[in-house]
């Protein structure tokens, strides 16, 4: 992982998978919104608008909420599993941020168990 953000990037993509979390804090809605206000606060980054948190799927493999917010700079996606209490994340932005932090802290809140983390710098 860069150690630096590198001018040239556009951008940075982050991917961050979390198993095995609590399943109370994953099926709570306002859980959910105070985890992305936290998470644009400890980024540094702009909300652009309401989080928005949408509970749905009729597959039980894939049934939860997903939830998307907005920032000046960029998006914020999550899907939150009910089956097997997992979360897939995803942070993009143009503006720079530690996506180990990010991951930290979302490991931290959720209390997974476990955690991988994808990072992928954008070019210009």
């Amino acid at each position: 992982m860069k150690s630096e953000f590198d001018k040239s990037y556009f951008g940075v993509e982050t991917s961050i998978d979390l198993k095995k979390c609590n399943p109370e804090l994953i099926r709570d809605e306002k859980a959910i919104k105070l985890f992305v206000i936290s998470l644009c606060e400890i980024l540094n980054v702009k909300r652009y608008g309401e989080t928005t948190v949408v509970n749905f799927g009729e597959d039980p493999k894939v049934s939860g909420f997903s939830m998307v917010q907005l920032i000046e700079t960029s998006l914020i996606s999550a899907h939150f599993v009910n089956q097997t209490n997992a979360i897939y994340l995803n942070i993009f932005s143009c503006k720079e941020f530690d996506p180990m932090v990010a991951a930290n802290f979302a490991k931290d809140f959720f209390k997974a168990e476990d955690m991988e983390l994808i990072v992928n710098y954008r070019n210009i």
